[in-house]
């Protein structure tokens, strides 16, 4: 299935906020994200209604294997896009770290992928 943008910075962010902390709440994903609690759990329906997390998220957020593979599918580009933005553009980790999500969301899965065959490309040219 397909994901918004919307769904995909969300399970980002869930993602992340999960390697940092044993539990992912609400207001953390709020935190994170710099949207209001109610934006979250209104989101965070779609997301449980979408299969992505279990239902019951107000105690804390965790992912289903379907959310854990739609993750995976994400972050599958997600490293060299990153990659891109900070260590070929030189730009500080913030904000490659925006622009990455930024590009994931918002361009087409093959040119995410055509981009992510350029920079492993170019980096195991450096390396040899």
């Amino acid at each position: 299935m397909k994901q918004c943008a919307g769904q995909i910075k969300y399970l980002i962010a869930i993602k992340e906020l999960s390697e940092r902390d044993e539990y992912v709440r609400c207001v953390n994903i709020s935190r994170h994200l710099g949207v209001s609690r109610p934006s979250v759990s209104k989101m965070l329906r779609c997301l449980a209604d979408s299969g992505y997390v279990y239902e019951d998220f107000c105690n804390s957020v965790v992912l289903t294997p379907e959310g854990v593979s739609a993750v995976e599918e994400i972050f599958s580009s997600f490293g060299e896009v990153y990659t891109f933005f900070h260590n070929f553009l030189k730009l500080p980790k913030d904000e490659a770290h925006e622009q990455a999500v930024r590009f994931i969301t918002h361009f087409p899965q093959d040119t995410c992928e055509r981009l992510k065959k350029v920079v492993k490309r170019t980096l195991k040219k450096k390396e040899a």
